[in-house]
């Protein structure tokens, strides 16, 4: 989506609620800016654009030919327009009267933002209090049903019931795609219970709102076809999340950023295809029954606490794609199996349906790449290996090319891997260590694409020095590319639209790891 609407500045009692916990309000302001960039950045794009023209002619033709198409067609286009450009065809023609009416409704709440100016807080307020009424006007006066809602700008925080009376009216005149995002303050906006009497949503997310507790919910409660669900920075107990997936049997694709308190999530369903987290917080996250499972992707995670959390993989037939591993913040487990330095091959321990597989490493902390070993072992019939190398603040031990010769035989360098894929090389002989054994190992491997982030060598010349050691080395492959190049982007200064929902739930795309912006 496009950027998102600044934060409503804070009133007076909010302001004094950060100052007694020693925060400063116009920090915590723009903290929150920054957290709405990120939500916008993974929402998915409404399916209208305010940028559009509508012709009724053709230029140099004065015969209105759209206007004779079939009702049905013109339906059709009127519900593909933006809503206030909807509403205006009634003055193309005669037919196009009360087409908007008739129309199943996209509603984009965005496109009644007013250029900001270049400062007013006053003035934001005040135009968050007119979008929000316009939107309440455009509920009330559509019949339905409602083909797409999107509200990310409007301000819900003066008016504690317009929300449920919002939701309430969007179940009964059938929404099928909703995108809600509170715009704060407040941060914990409560989402009323109203949302789950929508049984005809397909796609929900969900912004900076604290989701209902659902222990008192009747037990008929469901959303029967919903398929795409995201939440974002949503304050959600484990246990709601468990009563969420229990009750969505049609779900396809799950997606979850930065969601608060939710200690654990359980994948236990019988249609989920994709699970994808953005900055997991303090979260395990354990497979169960999943038969249909393809997509298990961890973007990136950062905790709170000292102690790792988990991955833990069960049984898989279809899980094939599988990333970021991350030694620093998680535990792998596979099966009942802690996955340990020292572990060894067995049928317990081994996910072979794994055909690409993301890692972040530090390679200057020793017990991380110790690890790494075991891990191949795990994913026997690995093609694509994505590794993304992390700098260490304090290396405790760099490991040699000896480390790898010692590793014995492990069956997805030597009999699968045809892709790497190394980013954020840093020419650290740790690093070249294990370069060299994976073109010395891998007698499939047909493209090695090494990303070193900008500015790491003065030069492309440096850079290519430091390489020199690979191409001394002995190659298992007599058809292997070697590509070096640098990357767009600063270590640590890549922008989060990088990490993408978008991107990893498109099943037409075969890898959502093998992606490279170059500068």
């Amino acid at each position: 989506m496009g950027s998102p609407a600044p934060p409503v500045p804070m009133d007076r009692v909010t302001e004094a609620h950060f100052r007694v916990r020693g925060q400063d309000p116009q920090d915590q302001e723009a903290l929150v800016g920054r957290i709405l960039g990120y939500i916008h950045f993974v929402l998915p794009d409404p399916p209208v654009s305010r940028h559009a023209t509508l012709r009724a002619c053709l230029p140099n033709d004065d015969v209105d030919r759209v206007s004779a198409l079939p009702y049905a067609l013109l339906r059709d286009i009127v519900s593909r327009l933006p809503d206030k450009d909807a509403a205006r065809t009634a003055v193309l023609a005669t037919r196009w009267r009360g087409l908007w009416r008739k129309a199943p409704l996209v509603l984009v709440d965005s496109h009644f933002l007013a250029p900001a100016p270049a400062s007013g807080g006053q003035f934001a307020r005040t135009e968050a209090r007119r979008v929000t009424a316009i939107v309440s006007r455009v509920l009330a006066a559509h019949p339905g049903p409602f083909r797409c809602i999107h509200l990310t700008c409007s301000y819900m925080g003066e008016f504690p019931s317009l929300l449920a009376r919002w939701l309430q009216t969007l179940a009964v005149k059938g929404v099928q795609d909703l995108v809600l995002v509170n715009r704060p303050f407040p941060l914990d906006l409560d989402l009323p219970t109203a949302l789950f009497g929508m049984p005809a949503l397909t796609r929900l997310y969900l912004g900076l709102f604290k989701f209902p507790d659902t222990a008192g919910l009747p037990r008929t409660v469901s959303f029967p076809n919903l398929r795409e669900l995201g939440l974002c920075t949503v304050v959600i107990f484990s246990k709601d999340m468990d009563f969420v997936l229990t009750r969505s049997p049609a779900l396809e694709t799950l997606c979850i950023q930065a969601s608060l308190l939710t200690e654990r999530l359980r994948i236990i369903s019988r249609s989920l295809r994709c699970v994808q987290v953005i900055a997991g917080t303090d979260l395990d996250i354990l497979m169960g029954y999943a038969p249909h499972l393809e997509r298990l992707i961890a973007w990136s995670a950062s905790l709170n606490k000292s102690s790792s959390r988990r991955i833990k993989i069960a049984p898989a037939p279809a899980l094939s794609i599988l990333g970021y591993l991350e030694p620093e913040f998680y535990t792998l487990e596979v099966c009942n199996t802690v996955i340990k330095a020292e572990t060894r091959a067995s049928p317990t321990t081994m996910v072979p349906t794994v055909k690409i597989l993301g890692l972040k490493v530090r390679f200057g902390i020793g017990d991380d790449v110790k690890l790494l070993p075991a891990f191949f072992i795990c994913f026997p019939a690995v093609e694509r290996l994505h590794i993304e190398s992390k700098k260490s603040a304090e290396p405790t031990g760099k490991l040699n090319l000896e480390f790898w010769n010692e590793a014995g035989a492990i069956e997805c360098v030597q009999s699968h891997i045809k892709l790497m894929i190394f980013r954020n090389f840093h020419g650290d002989q740790s690093e070249l260590s294990f370069l060299q054994f994976i073109l010395e190992r891998a007698p499939m491997l047909t493209k090695l694409v090494i990303v070193y982030p900008k500015r790491t060598f003065k030069s492309m010349t440096e850079a290519n020095s430091k390489l020199e050691p690979l191409f001394a080395a002995k190659w298992a492959s007599t058809c292997c590319s070697l590509l070096l190049s640098e990357g767009a982007y600063a270590e640590g200064k890549e922008p989060p639209e990088l990490q993408s929902f978008k991107r990893g739930s498109n099943f037409s795309v075969r890898d959502p790891f093998a992606f490279i912006v170059r500068a």
